[in-house]
């Protein structure tokens, strides 16, 4: 060591010794170190100590990177020298206070180790999970093994570090065995920073402090353990907004508590980094950990809590995660004309009958004994009959899910490029309009009314007819007028048998679509809306005074919150979030323009010189055409977005609402990340009532993906748990809510998996607790029975899903049946006649009396 690396050390060993006397640090941590020729300073009040805080930064960062003091590099043996005196010192420490002090003062001490967590690049490869294992225990191993071990280095260090690795004697092994009452705990960015320092071994560094936790239990014999630091960091600018601390705060103690509930793991304290923003070792100021934000600049150095420390002060109230936002379950029914449905996306239609047998005149002979072929019979006309709705394979099958899942009503959306190819009146697919029509009369025989929706476009499919594609899209006002005509046309053919339209499924998702500028993604909006709009006046003069139904466009209607609640900036920008995601297009079909919020905000932007959007300005007569054309509210709800304020610059939707997503660790969330949360669909409903007023709505698509492919409990909890809400809705808010809709009927392969029915069709066991929620109207009360009748429909729904699925076996019995009855009534018959004959025949030997004649038969 060179002369100035030991003045340094010297220097260290007086600061420390310093330490020790007076019960703090420079930084101002207590060191619970205690020297018996001192008098008992704090043991009297202090029943947890720790020795020295993450030996690991102290030896490795202060002799082998020389990050930390006293900024020594690249002497491996004074590392680990350095390391084998810090277990021994703690080891004296822990051995003077068992002794002299834990009698009178009963306190616990340990020894505060930190490190990483590491998983492999491959999980099944062998050799990866070798490498975390040595990455692990050349950092946590490196000190817990002598400590919390068999008192000795682990084996994979003594073999790789054989030369510059110190050696316990057997008497050091037992002194250092054992010297922790509980394993102390640090998991912060201290422990990632700087990555280059770190033994990955070209595996992947994670976050997840619940795995590391397994590890300790597995490797030390499941000890009880404290989080003594933990926490995450913040840039310099940032003051007291700190969402990002919050969330990974979230996301630490959420795997904490999963830790000890699910795990057994005997963690049982938790202690946040740090009260106050201050030096920040080789990040100095530049970064801040503290609760509180400290104002540097200032005489008085001003402290302000943050939105940190006041989530932290909640979750210590609360004592972890509580589900404060729902309130109790309610028991009730909805009204008696409930719409219970189930959605479907676009249905292909099937054109052609899958089998010939009624429309073949031919009649064929079954070479049974031979080839087993069908050879035709020449010569021989039958007669024949068109082909039916149930001919068709998916119209069959879709009867027999919609009998199963006993519904009352059916949501699918028409496939507008099949019925008009060409997307003019010119040229009509009527066999595909056939096919439309079969789904909706074989559902009424079923009790099955339809809810039709006409255009139903996707992020991968827009769903228009080619030519309408290729001349622009919605960018084109003609697309209007296509639509007009494509919906008078279903309008005539499908109109006597439908109540409930919806002329365009989400259309404020098309943003992700049209999203070259922002002022492309306004105008295709301005011009869906007056698509739909005509749309809505065509049915109301022409048709709905003798078919009677309703007409809306459904909205993609999620829920939002803000990221951080305790910042005002984020619950603006939940508003914001509900102004240009919903208000956009609900709020035309009220007033007949866009929502006054949505332009305040893009002039401010454009003042600020951030955006160049424009929102299209309605003419009087499109605002006379659009407003009040909405006969209810339809929505897709699925879950609750969390929100924060983001300044961002540029000519996109996007940027025009300043809004990021954040996702909540903490929140029961679906594979594909949809978070569970019930309440924001009563809020959703709620707010709708708020701005829209007393109408009727209709939740028309609600679910969630479960991979599962059986038993699908997280869909029968988010069933529940959706419904609930929307009960409390109609019971206690008092909204209009006439009808739900579970999102989907039947799975898509290499798709989320939202349906009831698998891909091959095979029923999850979501549909039984769909069907008694469907049974009940609702929730009811133990003694309680279904106010509104609806045992007749069940019963026939029953024996049309017993008809369909056992066709062929009763067909073949009804054959069976009759077939024997022929040959029991051929049998009888010949049996009396050969009675009668040999009757006859033997009263030609009986003698007659005299005088009488015999008579023949």
């Amino acid at each position: 060591m060179s002369s100035g690396g030991l003045q340094r050390s010297v220097i260290l060993s007086a600061f420390i010794l310093l330490r020790a006397v007076t019960g703090f640090s420079g930084d101002g941590r207590a060191i619970w170190s205690r020297n018996p020729n001192f008098s008992p300073t704090f043991g009297n009040r202090v029943k947890y100590w720790i020795t020295i805080h993450n030996p690991y930064l102290v030896a490795w960062h202060g002799y082998g990177t020389g990050i930390h003091a006293p900024g020594e590099k690249g002497n491996l043996a004074a590392v680990y020298t350095v390391g084998h005196n810090l277990i021994k010192a703690h080891s004296k420490v822990w051995h003077n206070y068992n002794r002299n002090f834990r009698p009178h003062q009963k306190g616990w001490l340990s020894i505060t180790l930190g490190s990483h967590w590491i998983e492999p690049n491959r999980s099944e490869n062998t050799m990866d999970i070798i490498k975390c294992q040595q990455s692990m225990v050349s950092v946590l191993g490196w000190f817990a093994n002598p400590i919390h071990g068999d008192g000795d280095y682990p084996e994979v260090m003594k073999k790789k570090l054989l030369s510059i690795l110190p050696l316990f004697s057997e008497a050091e092994q037992n002194e250092v065995r054992g010297t922790a009452d509980f394993f102390a705990f640090s998991f912060g960015p201290n422990n990632f920073k700087p990555q280059n320092t770190m033994a990955k071994i070209g595996q992947n560094v994670s976050l997840n402090l619940r795995e590391v936790l397994n590890w300790i239990k597995l490797e030390y014999g499941n000890p009880r353990i404290l989080i003594t630091e933990n926490g995450w960091f913040t840039d310099n600018h940032v003051k007291t907004e700190d969402t990002t601390a919050i969330y990974m705060m979230k996301n630490f103690l959420n795997q904490i508590l999963q830790a000890i509930k699910f795990d057994e793991i005997r963690v049982f304290g938790y202690t946040a980094w740090s009260l106050l923003d201050g030096f920040e070792w080789q990040d100095a100021y530049t970064t801040r950990r503290g609760l509180f934000y400290v104002d540097f600049n200032s005489q008085q150095k001003e402290r302000k809590p943050k939105s940190s420390a006041h989530y932290y002060r909640q979750i210590i109230q609360d004592n972890g995660f509580t589900l404060k936002e729902s309130t109790p379950d309610v028991q009730g029914q909805f009204p008696c004309d409930f719409s219970w449905g189930v959605t479907e996306s676009v249905l292909k239609p099937e054109l052609v009958a899958s089998s010939p047998q009624f429309n073949d005149p031919h009649l064929y002979v079954w070479n049974v004994t031979g080839n087993r072929l069908l050879h035709r019979v020449e010569g021989v006309r039958l007669k024949t009959r068109p082909a039916q709705c149930t001919d068709l394979v998916s119209i069959k099958r879709q009867l027999e899910m919609l009998a199963r899942m006993k519904v009352t009503h059916y949501r699918f959306a028409l496939d507008w490029p099949s019925i008009l190819p060409t997307g003019k009146l010119s040229t009509v697919n009527r066999q595909a309009l056939r096919y439309y029509r079969c789904i909706v009369s074989e559902g009424l025989k079923l009790n099955v009314s339809s809810m039709v929706t006409l255009y139903y476009p996707t992020h991968a499919h827009l769903g228009l007819p080619a030519p309408l594609l290729h001349g622009g899209g919605w960018l084109n006002r003609s697309t209007a007028q296509a639509f007009q005509d494509y919906a008078d046309l279903c309008f005539q053919e499908l109109g006597d048998l439908v109540k409930l339209w919806i002329t365009i499924n989400e259309p404020n998702r098309l943003s992700d679509i049209y999203n070259r500028t922002s002022n492309d993604t306004y105008w295709a909006a301005h011009n869906l809306l007056i698509a739909h709009a005509r749309v809505w006046h065509l049915y109301d003069r022409q048709y709905r005074p003798a078919q009677r139904g309703a007409v809306s466009l459904s909205l993609h209607s999620d829920w939002a919150e803000p990221a951080n609640p305790y910042a005002d900036s984020h619950w603006r920008a939940a508003e914001r979030f509900l102004q240009f995601e919903i208000a956009w297009f609900a709020e035309p079909l009220k007033t007949g323009d866009y929502p006054l919020a949505m332009r305040e905000y893009i002039a401010f932007k454009n003042r600020q010189g951030l955006s160049r959007s424009m929102l299209p300005q309605f003419t009087e007569e499109e605002r006379k055409l659009v407003k009040g054309t909405a006969d209810f509210y339809a929505l897709n709800h699925f879950t609750t977005r969390f929100v924060m304020h983001k300044r961002q610059n540029g000519s996109s939707y996007d940027a025009d609402r300043d809004i990021q997503f954040l996702q909540d660790i903490t929140c029961l969330s679906s594979p594909t990340r949809l978070a569970v949360m019930p309440w924001g669909e009563r809020r959703v409903l709620r707010w709708i009532r708020k701005n829209y007023g007393d109408v009727d709505v209709y939740i028309t698509a609600s679910g969630i993906d479960d991979q599962s492919l059986e038993n699908d409990e997280l869909r029968k909890y988010y069933l529940e748990k959706y419904i609930q809400e929307a009960l409390k809705a109609y019971l206690t808010d008092k909204v209009k809510i006439k009808g739900y809709y579970a999102f989907k009927l039947t799975e898509e392969k290499s798709r989320p998996r939202f349906g009831f029915f698998t891909s091959d069709f095979k029923a999850k066991s979501s549909i039984q607790f769909y069907n008694k929620l469907i049974s009940n109207n609702g929730f009811l009360s133990g003694n309680s029975s279904p106010r509104c009748s609806q045992t007749q429909r069940n019963t026939e729904c029953i024996v049309c899903l017993f008809l369909m699925q056992k066709k062929p076996l009763i067909f073949f019995g009804c054959c069976f049946f009759s077939t024997l009855v022929l040959l029991l009534s051929v049998t009888i018959f010949h049996k009396r006649r050969r009675r009668k004959f040999w009757k006859a025949k033997n009263l030609q030997h009986i003698p007659l009396k005299k005088g009488h004649n015999r008579v023949s038969s």
